[in-house]
């Protein structure tokens, strides 16, 4: 990629997850899309056809990602493939890399990094063992209100009264979109899985100062925390599920915890205790998703919600519109006063997370964000599945290496 003036960035996925990074991609500059890829084809060939529509790239559709890595105009893989497809893919770009069938520069791999903290390890390995530049796509770490509030408040109340102790990050929602998501086995676990890897970095950047490495700033102490299926499998309520899928998601035979909270105690870079608390959801009824964010510290705090808009629109009873989620994502009605979400790629921080690891890869820096903070990541969260488990705070250091959730394991039956 030498004196390469854009990059040229694949994108390994073509689920929803993809298209919001495509989405998001009118706000990224010096970079394109220039390859997409998904195992059947069509959906590939869709993503292209977007990438075409809102002028981000001429995008080549694949099915094979070894063929996707060989293009000569792919610089740089983003991997939003599904949980359980993510650790081969993976191994599949480490060796095209390593033969030298393939010339990259980097690789970004969307969260969860993987389903236990065994598969987390082996995707840095690999990354790092084919000496490629790699990023975790954490996005809300790059939401404007997160890193916004976090400067002023480290700037105007930590820099007067001293740290912050407290970061509460919550996101909630009514339930995935794709059936796999629902499958503990195949996702790795239910909401904790899904859905707390982004609390759990959200509050750890918001206690850490702008600047500072996390991993350095938070030496974590411990982990106490609960899961339950509350909603999805109530009788009514699994049947609703397996008619949306087909049948392929059975929540009277094998559910995956739909609510979960964790209480992350940490040791920061002064000697104080600060603590994150994380809570997730699939059973939240309202206007749509629901992202939260707080910092409390002596004397100061902050708070965020993506539901808190700027814009809202009211349908009387007398209007009967379709279903759909054009005024923000996962949403919940159609009459009423409802919240409009204008950006949801900027909102919840994928165009400024995509313009700074493209930014970084383009010109050979290591992100931020690196897998190692996947790892991380990962391990809080296997922690929290033990402690949901046994009914016990679980303290660190502990060795998690073997550890696979009963969720992740097909086994878990709420109590």
């Amino acid at each position: 990629m030498e004196n390469r003036q854009r990059l040229g960035v694949g994108i390994v996925g073509a689920g929803f997850m993809a298209n919001f990074h495509v989405t998001s991609w009118t706000g990224v500059r010096d970079a394109d899309v220039v390859a997409v890829q998904s195992p059947g084809g069509e959906s590939a060939r869709a993503l292209a056809e977007r990438c075409r529509e809102l002028g981000v790239g001429d995008a080549t559709a694949y099915t094979d990602v070894r063929e996707l890595v060989r293009d000569p105009r792919v610089d740089a893989v983003w991997v939003t493939a599904p949980n359980h497809a993510r650790l081969e893919v993976i191994e599949a770009i480490a060796d095209e890399v390593a033969s030298g069938r393939a010339s990259l520069t980097g690789v970004a791999v969307e969260k969860p990094l993987g389903r236990t903290l065994a598969e987390a390890r082996r995707v840095h390995e690999l990354v790092e063992g084919a000496g490629l530049l790699h990023a975790y796509l954490e996005n809300q770490v790059y939401a404007p209100a997160v890193t916004r509030g976090h400067e002023l408040l480290w700037a105007r109340g930590a820099a007067l009264s001293g740290t912050p102790y407290l970061a509460r990050c919550a996101e909630e929602h009514s339930g995935p979109h794709s059936a796999w998501f629902w499958d503990g086995t195949r996702q790795g676990g239910g909401v904790l899985s899904d859905m707390m890897c982004h609390s759990i970095e959200a509050g750890r950047y918001l206690l850490t100062p702008p600047g500072v490495d996390v991993s350095t700033w938070l030496t974590p102490v411990s982990v106490s925390a609960g899961i339950a299926s509350l909603k999805w499998s109530r009788k009514k309520h699994a049947a609703q599920l397996a008619e949306r899928f087909g049948g392929a998601v059975d929540y009277t035979r094998r559910p995956a915890e739909d609510y979960a909270h964790a209480t992350l105690t940490f040791r920061n870079g002064d000697g104080d205790e600060v603590v994150v608390e994380a809570t997730t959801s699939w059973s939240y009824v309202g206007p749509g998703l629901r992202l939260t964010f707080e910092l409390l510290g002596p004397e100061y705090s902050m708070n965020a919600s993506t539901l808190s808009t700027e814009a809202q629109l009211f349908l009387s009873r007398e209007l009967r519109s379709p279903e759909g989620e054009d005024l923000v994502e996962k949403q919940g009605a159609e009459q009423g006063l409802l919240p409009i979400v204008s950006d949801e790629a900027l909102t919840y921080g994928y165009t400024t997370e995509n313009r700074a690891v493209a930014a970084d890869f383009l010109a050979g820096r290591q992100p931020r964000e690196s897998l190692a903070r996947g790892v991380e990541v990962s391990e809080l969260m296997m922690a929290a599945y033990l402690s949901a488990e046994t009914g016990e705070t679980v303290r660190f250091p502990v060795d998690l290496d073997g550890f696979v959730p009963q969720v992740a394991q097909g086994t878990w039956q709420p109590r």
